[in-house]
């Protein structure tokens, strides 16, 4: 049985066992609950794939095949030549890296300088200078080599081996062909031009471009200016790439009027026009966290994900609750609704008998520990009156429980804070409050001469009750100075914590 057809065999077993959606544990009670993204599909590479593949390859000059005129195809690939194809395919010769001498590699080998640069550049390992040129390739090295090579996430490259990946098993040269052939098309381009646009959800584009966007066109600052939207709308964060897709993007916007035609130009080109959607983001309840700041839950299970959990750039940190949505947004048989970044959203909340107050999103809150729950705080100065019944309204949203009565919450207690560096402090709260309270909040550090500096939330770094808090305006800590810390507002209480540089 040669590699192609065991690894057939094995995925069939696979699809057989494996149709099904399966639920991964939640990290908390009330978490959401996340599936993966397992094969619902039998389908598998053909022979014409492989040979179509290994054409465009060979035209390129990328593939070439054997003395007697064979390319190989069902033979299983070295590790030698799978340098070549990536050195080639991802045109690396112009990359530097730290020099690794390979003592098994004769540097008049054919292969030499292909080896040498992907061991350079870390793309490819060598065990204490051995290369093992001569070594089958197995899927899950050809995974971790063009993830990468391409520098893109491993899910994807998983997502496009999905055909004829296997467990233990090793690639063929076919297989490979198919698979850089995907990923050549899956390459940065400064003339990536939109194909297809098409309005998801109230605040979500979907866009569908050629090639992917550069790291340079994708940042917020660039985006806003390259997307032009008629009718007052705009672009409220980055285009973020979807895992598994060649170049699609979530694009998140202003609120759209539903029914309204827009048109979109990018770099100045006409992009084609979309109809707003009315379509708004089933949401499932409202819950207070703290004195002035609640939550919106949104559950996977009821069809609703963050693009967390479905965009390549957080695919690697976010394990196996990332998964892969199609082109008609499903996994598992399930369609999904997708809530784009919440950067500059905000809703309103009206107390019983009185006027309404506007909320804005608390940045970086909305899929954290597990759980869809972006968090939403008072204006500054203003807290929830204990006692009250507030309802929380929004144009992008609908929320089914979205009332709720306030209570009084006891301020976080810091416990103790440490010098990270001269820029950045450790604050460790009393117990770790289970989610990601910190956002958003500052502290000050007084020296004994009355000098005052201020640090923020550095988001995303809580580890438990720990957060890592960044000094502002160029602050730095003076070594051997006892600071006392003292949080900015009433979100916490510090008694006689102190930091100091040593």
């Amino acid at each position: 049985m040669n590699p192609t057809t065991r690894k057939i065999a094995t995925f069939l077993t696979l699809t057989a066992l494996g149709t099904a959606v399966f639920p991964l544990a939640a990290n908390q009670a009330n978490a959401a609950t996340y599936v993966t993204n397992v094969a619902a599909t039998t389908a598998q590479l053909s022979s014409q794939q492989i040979d179509a593949a290994i054409k465009e390859l060979n035209s390129l000059g990328i593939m070439n095949g054997y003395a007697d005129q064979s390319m190989g195809e069902q033979r299983a690939i070295t590790r030698a030549e799978l340098a070549s194809l990536v050195y080639k395919t991802f045109s690396l010769e112009d990359k530097s890296g730290e020099s690794i001498e390979l003592t098994d590699v004769n540097p008049a080998a054919w292969y030499a300088p292909y080896a040498t640069k992907l061991v350079d550049l870390g793309i490819m390992e060598a065990n204490e200078g051995q290369f093992n040129p001569q070594s089958q390739v197995s899927d899950a090295e050809l995974e971790q080599v063009v993830s990468k090579a391409m520098q893109r996430d491993v899910k994807s490259v998983h997502h496009w081996m999905s055909t004829f990946y296997a467990e233990n098993g090793s690639s063929t040269r076919g297989e490979t062909a198919v698979l850089l052939n995907t990923a050549r098309q899956a390459i940065p381009s400064e003339q990536a031009k939109i194909e297809r646009v098409r309005s998801l959800n109230a605040i979500t584009l979907i866009v569908t471009f050629d090639k992917p966007l550069t790291a340079v066109d994708e940042v917020f600052a660039k985006a806003q200016t390259d997307f032009a939207l008629s009718g007052g709308l705009t672009l409220t964060n980055m285009p973020r790439l979807k895992t598994g897709s060649i170049a699609t993007y979530i694009v998140p916007t202003s609120v759209q009027k539903a029914g309204e035609v827009y048109n979109l130009t990018y770099k100045g080109q006409d992009a084609g026009s979309f109809e707003g959607s009315g379509t708004k983001l089933n949401m499932t309840k409202v819950s207070q966290v703290t004195n002035d700041t609640f939550e919106i839950e949104a559950l996977q299970e009821n069809g609703v994900v963050d693009y967390g959990y479905i965009i390549s750039a957080y695919s690697g940190g976010r394990g196996a609750n990332a998964f892969v949505l199609d082109e008609k947004e499903q996994a598992g048989g399930q369609t999904y609704q997708i809530i784009s970044s919440m950067q500059a959203r905000q809703v309103m909340i009206t107390p019983e008998g009185g006027e309404p107050i506007v909320a804005r999103y608390v940045p970086f809150t909305q899929s954290t520990d597990g759980k869809q729950e972006p968090k939403f705080r008072l204006p500054e100065g203003q807290t929830l009156q204990s006692g009250v019944q507030y309802t929380v309204s929004s144009d992008w949203a609908n929320i089914d429980n979205a009332t709720f009565t306030a209570q009084s919450f006891d301020a976080l207690q810091v416990a103790s804070a440490q010098a990270v560096s001269e820029t950045s402090i450790e604050v460790t709260l009393a117990q770790d409050p289970g989610d990601e309270l910190f956002s958003g909040r500052s502290v000050t550090l007084t020296s004994p001469s009355g000098d005052t500096l201020t640090a923020t939330y550095k988001y995303s770094s809580r580890k438990g009750a720990t957060g890592v808090f960044d000094l502002v305006n160029d602050g730095k800590l003076n070594p051997d100075t006892i600071y006392e810390v003292s949080p900015v507002g009433d979100w916490s209480v510090a008694s006689e914590v102190t930091v100091t540089l040593q």
